[in-house]
């Protein structure tokens, strides 16, 4: 049997973690005690109604049973019912923007802020975040690419490194991205806004990619990048970073920037790492 446990931080998508579960046929339960996981498991097993994929929610919202976890979790062990753990997470600027957008009070933050209850749900789910099996940071996700990278983990199979990597194309001219890790300039590449034929379209359009692509130092440049990527990653996975921000920059972020940025995403995907792509001023009024 299949036993997936999913938790994380509130406002980080666990529901729809389970509602992309539930259609892929897995039986689901929202918001369980911690202490019931070991009962409800063998009752899964010795079901005879054939329920061989199964997964649930277990947060914060259990108050405090969620400290029974652990111990819920050797229990499982010791039975010999395997289980995998779904954490999500995201930034909390991000966090702090969800709840605000919907209105709603954080789960701990009944005598403070949402800030407050944010940093005291951190503390309380560092240990559960260490031993997860999978980390996908939603900072950056639409519901689209959440339910890509839970169908290439629980119905391809595909075990991806529990590192999120968003590539992101931006214009100088508004500024660096706050959240980069990684900046890269590509400006010294020619530019296809001086081109009349190209320059109303952009970096996802094939003509300007051929037009980019059709110098060598881009080809050099991105030959160079990705080496340096592949060193630098496996290192940022063994040290335990979940969320790494890779911005390239030009200067209106329209043309060099996103095919750049298009480029190395695909080459990194067939790497086996989880990429988001993200092209920050592609629509952004031109110059």
């Amino acid at each position: 049997m299949e036993f997936v446990i999913i938790t994380g931080m509130s406002g980080a998508g666990k529901s729809q973690a389970i509602k992309i579960l539930e259609d892929i046929n897995y039986y689901c339960m929202d918001n369980m005690p911690p202490a019931l996981l070991p009962n409800f498991a063998e009752l899964c097993v010795s079901s005879s109604k054939d329920v061989n994929k199964v997964a649930v929610v277990a947060d914060i919202r259990s108050g405090i049973f969620f400290k029974d976890l652990f111990n819920s979790l050797d229990i499982l062990r010791s039975k010999g019912i395997l289980y995998r753990i779904l954490y999500l997470d995201a930034s909390d600027d991000e966090l702090v923007k969800r709840y605000k957008e919907q209105r709603r009070p954080h789960p701990l933050s009944a005598t403070g802020t949402i800030i407050d209850g944010i940093q005291e749900e951190r503390y309380k789910l560092e240990e559960v975040k260490k031993r997860s099996d999978y980390i996908i940071d939603t900072t950056n996700m639409k519901l689209g690419q959440l339910k890509e990278e839970l169908h290439n983990i629980f119905v391809q199979g595909n075990i991806l490194y529990n590192l999120n990597i968003t590539l992101m194309s931006f214009g100088y001219k508004y500024g660096i991205p706050q959240d980069s890790d990684l900046v890269f300039d590509v400006r010294f590449l020619p530019n296809p806004f001086y081109i009349e034929e190209l320059k109303d379209f952009t970096g996802n359009d094939k003509n300007v990619q051929d037009y980019v692509m059709s110098f060598d130092s881009s080809e050099v440049f991105i030959d160079k990048l990705v080496d340096m990527l592949l060193f630098l990653l496996p290192h940022y996975v063994i040290e335990g970073k979940t969320n790494l921000v890779i911005s390239i920059g030009c200067t209106g972020g329209k043309h060099r920037s996103v095919t750049i940025t298009n480029r190395i995403a695909s080459i990194l995907s067939g790497q086996n790492y989880r990429i988001i792509v993200n092209h920050r001023d592609i629509t952004k009024q031109k110059r």
